[in-house]
């Protein structure tokens, strides 16, 4: 089969037509180097976001605000602007905007002086009635400085007329909908609350006797902090003067953690919900080789994210793992690229293929999701170019047919290869000689579940199967026209 006609395949950035990582959330009270310490914890977090990062500290009398468009480290590795940090307390973010543009007023935290003082917030995910409470305050007269949807937290707790900050703050929560993991910091306390059904992920740690919140253990491990245990579903920990106090405010449920944090989010080192994310991968590639065997020379993992399903995909199945697709992790930003000639030459020094390995040889490439397609065919002409004889697609999970309204910047529906195209459609799409996706219950099986239970599903995996697992106040005309096509899909 040859590779289907399309633009040059050095043209290639395979980061381009991935699902955008949500963001990343960090928060420390009491330690003498708070804001340093959150300057690693973020860095930590990058992968969660690289658009932007801030941090905001509290001395004991004010709040200090740092806040700046780019990666953490092109900031707040610097002296100066952690001695303009201080305090015993601070928290932080890295941001992905899945709502609201990347500007300078939407990079996190936020922070408001209240009646009942300044308060600061981070948040990770997404608000699915955003819009329409924010339409609403706007009707009452609330005055909105940025357009995320983590600013309505701070108009909600602004107007709540109950008597003490955290339940101020539950009231607030009690309005809105979606997948979140907040950190905010008031004059006294810092707070972490986590959604109904636990969408998105939020730990406590310990360090030097004092409590950390954040989206990863990573972000622990990199600061040498001790983890203690996840902030549970609907959980508000209130972490001050006399210590770490547990809410459930909000009637109990059943938790449904997105499947995405597996799959690709979080870090390989970090540990979700119990389980060692690298070694939940492999058990996904493991699985994909018995489900989909393929007759392959070699195992060629698209890097960074298909590297553990790779090397499980080759455990398994027996056929040698090797790097077919080499990057180059020291290529920055701002190369300069004059022409477009010298831009298909200046993409070669981010990721070209390793002719060795590839030519003459049945590859087997192993890559985590296909979402549009367009880096995916790309790919497969690059092994195509490099003398691939055959080649064969694996993917780690099943395929991606809905979009998300939970914090995952994912294409609307109708942009998704899976939901365009049947799977031999896609095969030929992509140029391919053979394309096979993992099984949801395969998936459900690599963590630990004898499958997925159709009448009380696990997890959050509507991205898969069109199963919401919340109202989508803001998208209500949207998510009737998918559920329709659903059914007309059978």
């Amino acid at each position: 089969m040859t590779a289907p006609d399309l633009a040059p395949p050095w043209c290639l950035d395979l980061d381009e037509d991935k699902p955008r990582e949500e963001c990343g959330v960090f928060g420390i009270v009491g330690h003498p180097d708070a804001a340093a310490i959150t300057a690693l914890g973020l860095h930590a977090l990058q992968h969660r976001g690289q658009e932007a990062a801030g941090i905001t500290s509290f001395d004991g009398h004010r709040f200090h605000s740092e806040r700046r468009l780019g990666l953490v480290g092109d900031h707040f590795s610097k002296g100066e602007v952690i001695e303009r940090l201080p305090g015993l307390s601070a928290i932080g973010h890295t941001r992905y905007s899945t709502t609201g543009e990347t500007i300078l007023r939407n990079v996190q935290p936020l922070f408001a002086e209240l009646q009942t003082g300044g308060f600061a917030v981070a948040h990770n995910g997404n608000l699915s009635n955003g819009l329409t409470l924010r339409r609403k305050l706007i009707r009452d007269g609330a005055i909105f400085q940025a357009t995320s949807d983590t600013e309505v937290i701070l108009h909600l707790v602004a107007r709540s007329r109950r008597n003490r900050f955290v339940d101020r703050f539950t009231d607030a929560l009690g309005q809105v909908e979606g997948g979140y993991a907040f950190v905010g910091m008031t004059n006294r306390e810092l707070i972490g609350a986590r959604d109904p059904l636990g969408i998105r992920p939020l730990v406590i740690g310990e360090l030097d006797g004092c409590h950390i919140l954040t989206s990863e253990t990573c972000a622990l491990d990199i600061i040498g902090a001790r983890y203690v245990r996840d902030v549970e579903n609907g959980e508000v920990v209130v972490i001050g003067p006399d210590g770490l106090e547990s809410l459930h405010p909000f009637p109990a449920r059943r938790a449904r953690p997105c499947l995405f944090e597996y799959v690709y989010f979080s870090r390989p080192d970090s540990v979700v919900g119990g389980r060692n994310v690298y070694e939940v991968r492999k058990r996904i590639g493991a699985l994909l080789a018995e489900e989909s065997p393929v007759a392959a020379d070699v195992v060629v993992p698209v890097p960074d994210s298909g590297v553990p399903a790779a090397i499980g995909f080759s455990q398994a199945s027996g056929v040698p793992y090797e790097l077919g697709i080499i990057r180059n992790h020291y290529v920055g930003r701002t190369f300069i690229q004059p022409t477009q000639s010298v831009r298909e030459l200046g993409v070669r020094l981010k990721h070209s293929a390793n002719r060795a390995v590839i030519e003459g040889r049945r590859v087997a490439l192993v890559d985590d999701s296909i979402v549009r397609g367009t880096t995916s065919r790309k790919i497969v002409a690059m092994m195509r170019e490099a003398g691939a004889r055959e080649v064969h697609f694996r993917i780690a999970c099943p395929p991606i047919r809905f979009a998300d309204y939970y914090g995952i910047d994912m294409p609307e529906q109708d942009k998704l290869l899976a939901w365009r195209m049947s799977v031999p459609e896609m095969r030929e799409y992509l140029g391919v000689d053979s394309l096979a996706f993992l099984s949801i219950d395969g998936l459900y099986r690599a963590l630990g579940e004898p499958g997925r239970d159709d009448a009380a599903p696990q997890f959050t995996d509507h991205y898969f199967t069109g199963d919401y697992p919340t109202t989508i106040t803001d998208l209500r005309g949207e998510a009737a026209k998918q559920v329709s096509l659903l059914a007309e899909a059978g």
